[in-house]
């Protein structure tokens, strides 16, 4: 049996545990990402090849905690899309698919991204074979590998972007969450939309991730919190 098909079951017969699990879980997503940003801080310096070459040699158990911890926050991140499949599936099953596999893509790619944040300290590792490069080379290859995930990162936020915009309708839609939950959602999806034209996001990238970031906190402890109107839950799983 299929996760999304057992967690869809598990909801069916308690929708608000089920909601609670997930707010359990958006809550770790939130606590190992911001660790993993943490732990990372200050380590690249943007522009700078000698400098962050110097940092991840100087705090390699650092930067390797972070990027543990990131993709602890990549597998809370698949649970969670795979327990929104089964919160939402009532409202429409073919959206809450079409989410659910735009989240797991996005998670896919964000985790292949993390070989290019571990390339540099390959890179960097004095290791025989790499004696054909001089140091500034070195440094310049641990610098385009780091831009290469950022990158990397850029195109998940695209994909990310459309899976708020479903999560958000979803949301909207559905009878058994408030539905400024939704518009939050919807509004935070077209943020990271502009990441298709990076020059726009890096302008606006205040904004957009303070709206990202509040949306997301705010559905979160609503599920942890108050969990969905069961009855009303009840009713549109019948409906469907």
């Amino acid at each position: 049996m299929s996760t999304a098909v057992m967690i869809g079951r598990i909801a069916a017969v308690a929708p608000r545990p089920g909601a609670r699990i997930t707010g359990v879980v958006y809550f770790l997503y939130f606590l190992t990402a911001v660790l993993g940003e943490f732990f990372l801080k200050g380590i690249v310096v943007d522009g700078d090849a000698a400098a962050t070459a110097n940092n991840l040699i100087a705090h390699q158990p650092l930067y390797r905690l972070g990027l543990a911890t990131g993709l602890i926050a990549i597998a809370c991140y698949i649970a969670l899309t795979a327990l929104f499949y089964g919160l939402f599936k009532p409202v429409n099953r073919n959206l809450s698919l079409l989410a659910a596999f735009l989240g797991l893509v996005a998670c896919a790619i964000t985790a292949a991204g993390s070989l290019f944040q571990l390339a540099p300290l390959v890179v960097l590792g004095g290791a025989p074979y790499l004696s054909v490069f001089n140091a500034e080379q070195l440094r310049a290859l641990a610098l385009m590998f780091l831009e290469l995930n950022n990158q990397t990162a850029n195109i998940c936020l695209v994909l990310f972007g459309f899976y708020d915009l479903l999560i958000g309708y979803l949301i909207f839609r559905s009878v058994f969450l408030p539905r400024v939950l939704g518009a939050l959602m919807t509004l935070a999806g077209l943020g990271w939309l502009s990441f298709l034209y990076p020059p726009l996001a890096n302008f606006l990238s205040p904004y957009i991730l303070v709206l990202g970031f509040l949306a997301e906190l705010l559905l979160m402890l609503w599920l942890l919190v108050k969990g969905v109107n069961v009855q009303r839950w009840k009713e549109q799983a019948s409906a469907a």
